[in-house]
């Protein structure tokens, strides 16, 4: 599970209000959700969820850096969000802007990310997030979004500034100091930059000094002169002392996860349990730690395979992908077995039955989770597919004319999908009049939608060589409904 972080603000600001841990284990279960529907490009519901976690708990960083990491693949990183987005989200805006003045900060919050879901690169929204967050005392965060502005202006004088603030409050000098350089060059002689630069270097030194305390003379020796002990060397440091200490292992492995160094991290935890053998807690992070190590390869090979088609790496992205799909699957059984009456986690293991093809499987674990409201028009819809797959045509149709009057209009992507399977089955079991209602209502919605145009073409043809053929033909499939 997902650590809580400490606020992280110069102590000025609000301490974040504590979270119940039943609120924090939803918050939780969301997060993992939303990650696989992530994974597998459903960015808008994906987006509600990571919406829901952002909301409940600003103060958690990964929340908030998997809520923009979403919207970025979302909208294929094109530094502009939706189309029409500034005219969309100006009532949002204006709410975040009447927020900021009012100093309503979850106000700012809650609008901003409306604001965000458009268009997560709009840097004067961004800059009010960040200022919310800090006087809420939510410094990881606060950079989280101030490092998103600066994605999108990275040379910006004023966003740069906002960064190393923010930078130096969390202790990292290094980066602020990088942030006024760039503040420098925008802004040639700019005072405040020239002495923030020289300040910052003189707090490092004494900062380094008070940390080291009485320790500096002996790890002196041990370090060549002028070289500082790093994060990671400072945990290293604090765990030998205490081999016992579980916050620091879990904070080293952060530490490596927020660099992506994923087999590293997993060493840590493993480390970690031996501290502690019965700490779910800790065999749940090592399991998320596994699949992210595996999904980072993945992304590794498919990088290779768009620049060359080498057969190797066909073989290996294809292997990659079943090792995933199987590791996923073997966790998610495993947290089934932990909680067996979380219907959240009967549903994520239905998703991994079903991408593996196990429809049977996949079958009782959706059936179960549909009993969950909020699962329950996504779930029938994985029932209709995998209905489909087993050739129970007439079940499949049922479980998607189902998941039509289930789906709410707002998750847009799964009622399109389930338009779609429902028009395109209908089409192939030759009832015509429901395929063309369903397509045609799919065409309102998004006639770009896979091959909705080609279908309705195909319904009118079939109907004029019915109409040719006189009673009594073209009876039975048009073709194979898969």
């Amino acid at each position: 599970m997902v650590a809580e972080k400490k606020p992280s603000g110069d102590g000025e600001g609000r301490q974040p209000s504590a979270i119940s841990p039943a609120k924090r284990k939803r918050l939780q279960q969301a997060f993992e959700a939303a990650n696989l529907q992530m994974r597998q490009e459903n960015y808008d519901y994906a987006n509600e969820l990571f919406t829901q976690c952002v909301l409940g708990d600003p103060a958690n960083p990964v929340y908030v850096q998997s809520f923009l990491g979403n919207l970025k693949q979302k909208y294929k990183n094109n530094k502009k969000g939706s189309s029409l987005a500034f005219i969309r989200g100006a009532g949002s805006r204006s709410m975040a802007k009447k927020s900021q003045v009012q100093k309503d900060w979850p106000g700012v919050i809650k609008h901003g990310v409306e604001v965000l879901k458009l268009n997560p690169w709009d840097v004067s929204t961004l800059k009010a997030m960040a200022t919310a967050c800090e006087e809420l005392g939510y410094g990881e965060s606060q950079l989280h979004f101030l490092k998103m502005a600066l994605e999108y202006s990275p040379n910006d004088a004023e966003v740069n500034r906002l960064c190393a603030v923010a930078l130096k409050a969390r202790g990292q000098y290094d980066q602020a100091i990088a942030c006024w350089h760039r503040v420098e060059k925008a802004k040639p002689g700019n005072e405040e930059a020239s002495r923030a630069i020289a300040s910052l270097a003189v707090e490092k030194t004494i900062r380094d000094a008070d940390y080291l305390g009485e320790d500096s003379k002996r790890l002196r020796e041990k370090q060549p002169d002028g070289v500082e002990l790093t994060l990671e060397q400072r945990l290293e440091r604090e765990i030998r002392r205490n081999p016992k200490d579980l916050p620091r292992y879990i904070e080293l492995a952060e530490l490596y996860l927020r660099e992506e160094l994923f087999a590293k991290a997993a060493e840590v935890y493993r480390r970690a349990m031996q501290v502690d053998k019965t700490s779910v807690e800790l065999v749940e992070r090592l399991e998320d730690v596994e699949i992210r190590h595996l999904r980072s390869q993945l992304v590794e090979v498919e990088k290779r395979l768009a620049q060359s088609d080498r057969p190797e790496d066909k073989q290996q992205l294809e292997k990659l992908k079943r090792q995933v799909f199987e590791t996923e699957l073997e966790h998610a059984k495993n947290r089934v077995e932990r909680y067996p009456s979380n219907l959240q986690y009967k549903f994520l293991l239905a998703e991994r039955f079903k991408a593996l093809g196990h429809y049977k499987e996949a079958i009782a674990e959706y059936q179960t989770a549909r009993n969950d409201p909020k699962y329950r028009g996504v779930s029938v819809l994985a029932l209709g597919i995998c209905f489909k797959n087993i050739k129970k045509y007439r079940l499949a149709m049922k479980h998607f004319e189902e998941a039509i009057a289930e789906i709410a209009d707002r998750d847009a992507e799964n009622r399109k999908m389930a338009l779609y399977q429902a028009g395109r089955l209908a089409v192939a079991m030759r009832d015509l009049e429901a395929g063309e209602k369903y397509l045609t209502s799919l065409a309102g919605l998004d006639f770009s939608y896979k091959d909705v145009a080609v279908l309705l073409d195909k319904i009118a043809e079939l109907r004029k060589n019915t109409e040719s053929q006189g009673p009594g033909g073209g009876q039975g499939m048009a073709s194979s409904p898969t």
